[in-house]
């Protein structure tokens, strides 16, 4: 039985200096695999290094972000096997094997999962560390690292999935999540991450407020339930509370309380419509 074919997808916005060693290295490991560059609207070179490599490349006319990169790159490989990394130079080529290795026990994706040397600085560390535990807390299974965009995956799999995902950088958090909620087996495998090379596309202010936003994203995208049941538990105390102290003081039921158990039950109401909303979005996907 003939291995499966191999693309490594590299989303790339302005890396030529990158590209440069990166391209070599990749194709020094696997001659035979196909290697992608998804060119998202580059103002430096990054096109011509790509060529100049042997790689293929899809160009974007104006840039449409990392997720979109990433859903154009997985859409165009050809390979039945998807190596997905960044282009910054962070990833190592020589973990692939690695990962591969571990994908072939019967896993349908495999996350390089970055050590704590590898975060950028505190905040990122912080950060990621929230997110994997929310995430771990939503699924019931240990995430440890849900924003690494370095993972191997079986593109049938993946494919499945790609209207859920977002055009901006979360496209791992999304993928992972979808991943555990339509019943896939998702391993990990520790990597250390080097320093990118040039800036990063990143803005703290910006994309804190998004990661934040994702942070919702990912517990409502799996179990609504988990999320709004808990609010509407503590909206239920506080008019609980409410009450026994006005009852005790002025012996009577405030509007107060009675806003808050309105609170409760549509908070609860709102996820229990959500959970059916998901159910319904995955029973599709198992039929594409």
């Amino acid at each position: 039985m003939a291995p499966p074919t191999l693309s490594i997808v590299l989303p790339a916005k302005n890396e030529a200096n990158s590209l440069r060693k990166l391209l070599p290295a990749l194709r020094e490991i696997y001659s035979d695999a196909e290697i992608l560059v998804v060119n998202d609207g580059s103002s430096d070179e990054t096109l011509e290094v790509a060529q100049a490599a042997g790689a293929k490349v899809v160009t974007h006319a104006y840039s449409m972000g990392n997720g979109a990169a990433v859903k154009h790159g997985a859409r165009a490989a050809t390979g039945e096997i998807i190596v997905f990394m960044d282009a910054d130079g962070q990833h190592d080529p020589g973990d692939i094997p690695r990962l591969l290795e571990r994908l072939f026990e019967g896993f349908d994706m495999v996350v390089g999962a970055r050590d704590s040397t590898s975060q950028a600085s505190l905040s990122r560390r912080l950060g990621n560390s929230f997110y994997n535990r929310l995430s771990s807390w939503v699924t019931g299974h240990r995430i440890e690292d849900l924003t690494s965009g370095f993972r191997v995956v079986r593109a049938k799999r993946f494919r499945e999935f790609l209207y859920l995902l977002p055009n901006g950088f979360s496209y791992p958090t999304t993928s992972t999540m979808a991943f555990f909620r339509a019943g896939y087996l998702v391993s990990y495998v520790p990597i250390h991450a080097n320093k990118r090379e040039g800036k990063s596309h990143i803005n703290l202010v910006k994309d804190g407020i998004r990661f934040f936003l994702i942070i919702l994203k990912v517990a409502t995208l799996y179990s609504p339930l988990k999320v709004f049941t808990p609010i509407s538990f503590v909206f239920f105390m506080l008019g609980a509370g409410n009450y026994l102290y006005t009852y005790l003081l002025e012996g009577r039921f405030t509007n107060m309380s009675a806003l808050m158990f309105i609170t409760a039950i549509l908070v609860f109401l709102m996820g229990l419509i959500s959970e059916q909303i998901a159910n319904l979005l995955y029973a599709n996907t198992s039929q594409r």
